[in-house]
């Protein structure tokens, strides 16, 4: 399992810019909508978010490039708990008959170490995959 994907980038993006592109380019049918907010009441800035299965999300946000320990700019997906305030806004983004719809079934079956390490890892990599695609049809990857 590796929970996180980083797409290195020639441009910095800032979170508004990051929402733009994706609203333009993004396959909502495919990949499902996304919201902008924050995973947790706790946490301190908002991401992309992305739904992967009941009781985990896909987070998506952009770095830019400074000093020692980020020299290159970013797009990062990372998979997340899903708490109950985003998990209802999140799942009415969900479609019925697209790539995704099977996980929506697993939270009853499988355990969260399990989910998180299987199905929401699938979904991290599906979307990290679109999003490079997407990056590079428009000519922003290094």
């Amino acid at each position: 399992m590796i929970g996180r994907q980083v797409i290195k980038t020639n441009r910095a993006f800032t979170l508004e810019e990051l929402e733009q592109f994706m609203r333009s380019k993004w396959d909502t049918v495919q990949y499902n909508d996304f919201i902008i907010g924050r995973p947790t009441a706790a946490s301190i800035e908002q991401y992309i978010l992305l739904p992967a299965t009941e009781r985990f999300m896909v987070i998506a946000y952009a770095r830019k490039a400074s000093g020692l320990f980020n020299k290159d700019n970013k797009v990062i997906l990372s998979v997340c708990d899903t708490p109950k305030g985003a998990e209802m806004e999140i799942f009415r983004s969900v479609h019925s008959h697209n790539a995704f719809f099977g996980a929506w079934k697993i939270g009853t079956t499988m355990s969260m170490e399990a989910e998180r390490k299987g199905p929401a890892e699938e979904a991290l990599q599906k979307y990290t995959a679109y999003m490079e695609k997407l990056l590079s049809a428009a000519g922003y990857l290094l």
